[in-house]
C-alpha cells in the first residue's frame, strides 16, 4: 500500500501572469471531481513580463480543451486573427517573406508540391514561393476565413494563431480557473520551505501566512524561485547561438490596416515585432547589447513606432536557454522560469501550453515518480532545442550586413540543424523528428525565405513534364488567387465572429 504521506492531493503554483493562470485553469479542469485543489500565489506588486501576445495554431487546443468560445474569447482579450508571420529584412535589406500557418499548393504524384515548384525554378519558370500559399494571398489582402471545405478546397489548408493581450487573457483565465475551484493567495513569497528529504514543503509569504503543497509549479518568471533558487536545477546557456539578450516593449496607436499577420523586421542589431490588436499595436525590439546600447535600442524603437505611445517602453534582460530539468523532485517550472527562447517564431506562449499539457499527460499520483519525470524532462528538452533549431536558421542563412549579423552568419550551429540544412540543400528534403512543433511548410518557409536554394529534388517530380508542370503550377496558383480575391476583410470576419458592429 502506497505511504500517505507521498499521495499529491495539494496543487501550489507559484506565480500568476500568462503562465500561472493557464497553468491553473487547465489543471482545475483536468481533476475537476478528483479529490485535489489547486491553489496560486502571486504578488500584485511583482510585475509581469507580458510581452507575448502572439500564438501558433495550437493555442485554439488549449482554449477548445477549456471550452473557451472563440467569441467570448476574441472579446475579453481584444484578439485579432493570425495566419503567420512577415518577415521583413532577414535574408537582405528590402526583401520579405512569408511564414505562413498552411500549406504551400498541392501536394502531387506522393511528395510534396514545393518539389514541383523546385523543378520549374530549375528550369527557370518559378514564382515565389508565397504565391503558392492561401495564408499569405489572404493575409496581404487584409482577409480572412476560418478554414473549411474538402481536401481540394486552397481554404482546407488554412491554418491560425491569435494575437491578444496576454495581460487580459491572464485576467480571462483567473475568472474561469477561480470559477473551477482554483483559490488565489494574494502575496510575495520570502521562502521557500523544504522537508528534510529535499523536496518544496511550501512557502511563506511575506505576512507571515505559509501555504503548503503536496507538488508545485513554479510560475516565477526568470527568476526560478523554487526550480532554481530552491532546487538549483542549472542552465543550459544558449547564447553563443541566439546572442540577443535585451529587449525593449511599447504598445502604439494602431494607424496601418489591421492586417492579419504579425511582421518581424529585422534591424542593425537583432529584431522588430509589431503584433496588431484590436485596440492597440505591440511593438518591440529584441536585440544583442553587445551590438547596440540599451538607449539606442529604445531610440530606435520609439522613432519606428506607427502612432502615438500608450505606454512608458519596458527593458527586459535575459540569458537565452533551458533549465536542465523542468521537473525537479516535486516541483515543474513552466514558462520563463522553465527557460526562454526569443518570441521570433511566437513561441513563448506554446511552450507554456506544451509543458502543461505534458504535465498532464505525465502526472504523477505519487510523489516518488522518477520515471515520469525523466520522460517530462526529455520531451522538453526535446522541444526547447526543436525550437532553438528553428530560431539559428533565421540567423544563420543571411545576407544582411553589420557585426551582429556578419556575427551570426558566421558561428558555428548545432550538428543536427547543420545536418538538416546539408541535407535541404542537397536534395530539398526536410526531415521533421516526432516531437518537431513546425511543420515541413515551417521550415520550408524559412529556409526558402532566407536564402536556401536546393540544387536536386525529389526524383518523382520528373515524371511531369515541364509544360503539364507549369500547367498544374498555373491552375494552383489561379484557384489560390481567386479564393483570396473572394474573401472577407479581416475586419469583417472579427466583428462577425463577435456580434458586433465592425470598428
Amino acid at each position: 500500500m502506497a505511504d500517505s504521506s507521498l499521495i499529491i492531493d495539494r496543487i501550489v503554483i507559484v506565480g500568476g501572469g500568462t503562465a500561472g493562470w493557464m497553468a491553473a485553469a487547465a489543471l482545475a479542469q483536468a481533476f475537476e471531481g478528483a479529490g485535489k485543489t489547486v491553489t496560486l500565489v502571486e504578488s500584485e506588486a511583482i510585475g509581469v513580463i507580458g510581452v507575448g501576445e502572439a500564438t501558433i495554431p495550437e493555442i485554439l487546443k488549449f482554449n477548445a480543451r477549456l471550452g473557451i468560445d472563440e467569441a467570448d474569447f476574441l472579446r475579453e482579450t481584444k484578439a485579432t486573427f493570425k495566419l503567420g508571420i512577415e518577415f521583413d529584412g532577414w535574408r537582405r535589406e528590402g526583401e520579405r517573406y512569408f511564414h505562413p500557418f498552411g500549406v504551400f499548393g498541392l501536394d502531387m504524384e506522393g511528395i510534396a508540391f514545393h518539389h514541383f515548384w523546385l523543378k520549374a525554378s530549375a528550369e527557370g519558370e518559378s514564382e515565389p514561393l508565397e504565391t503558392y500559399s492561401m495564408a499569405w494571398q489572404a493575409a496581404r489582402r487584409g482577409r480572412f476565413v476560418h478554414p473549411q471545405g474538402g481536401p481540394q478546397s486552397p481554404l482546407s489548408s488554412l491554418g491560425y494563431a491569435y494575437h491578444f493581450d496576454a495581460a487580459l487573457y491572464a485576467g480571462f483565465l483567473r475568472r474561469l480557473a477561480e470559477g473551477l475551484g482554483v483559490v488565489r493567495h494574494e502575496g510575495r513569497v520570502v521562502e521557500v520551505q523544504q522537508a528534510a528529504d529535499g523536496d518544496i514543503a511550501g512557502v511563506r509569504l511575506d505576512d507571515g501566512r505559509i501555504v503548503e503543497g503536496d507538488f508545485f509549479i513554479d510560475c516565477t518568471g526568470f527568476v526560478g524561485l523554487l526550480i532554481e533558487q530552491a532546487l538549483k536545477s542549472g542552465y543550459e546557456d544558449w547564447s553563443s547561438w541566439l546572442p540577443c539578450d535585451s529587449a525593449v516593449a511599447v504598445p502604439c496607436e494602431r494607424k496601418e490596416s489591421l492586417s492579419p499577420y504579425t511582421r518581424s523586421t529585422a534591424r542593425e542589431a537583432g529584431w522588430q515585432w509589431r503584433i496588431p490588436l484590436q485596440h492597440r499595436v505591440g511593438n518591440g525590439y529584441v536585440y544583442s547589447s553587445a551590438h547596440i546600447s540599451h538607449q539606442q535600442a529604445e531610440d530606435a524603437l520609439m522613432s519606428r513606432l506607427e502612432g502615438k505611445a500608450l505606454a512608458e517602453p519596458r527593458r527586459l534582460r535575459f540569458a537565452t536557454g533551458r533549465r536542465k530539468d523542468c521537473w525537479k523532485r516535486n516541483c515543474v517550472a513552466v514558462g520563463l522560469s522553465s527557460g526562454f527562447l526569443e518570441p521570433l517564431e511566437s513561441t513563448s506562449i506554446h511552450l507554456i501550453q506544451s509543458a502543461i499539457t505534458k504535465l498532464i499527460t505525465l502526472f504523477p499520483s505519487h510523489k516518488d515518480s522518477e520515471g515520469l519525470r525523466r520522460e517530462f524532462n526529455a520531451l522538453m528538452e526535446e522541444e526547447f532545442v526543436t525550437v532553438r533549431d528553428f530560431l539559428i536558421l533565421h540567423y544563420k542563412v543571411t545576407q544582411r550586413e553589420g557585426a551582429f549579423w556578419q556575427q551570426v552568419r558566421d558561428m558555428p550551429i548545432p550538428d543536427r540543424l547543420a545536418a538538416k540544412i546539408a541535407l535541404f540543400e542537397e536534395t530539398g528534403r526536410i526531415v521533421r523528428r516526432d516531437h518537431d512543433i513546425f511543420s515541413e511548410s515551417s521550415w520550408l518557409a524559412v529556409a526558402a525565405g532566407q536564402g536556401l536554394t536546393p540544387h536536386g529534388r525529389h526524383p518523382i517530380s520528373d515524371v511531369i513534364s515541364h509544360d503539364a508542370n507549369l500547367g498544374r503550377l498555373s491552375a494552383i496558383r489561379d484557384s489560390i488567387w481567386r479564393t483570396a480575391d473572394a474573401l472577407p476583410t479581416h475586419e469583417d470576419v472579427l466583428a462577425t465572429t463577435m456580434n458586433r458592429k465592425a470598428f
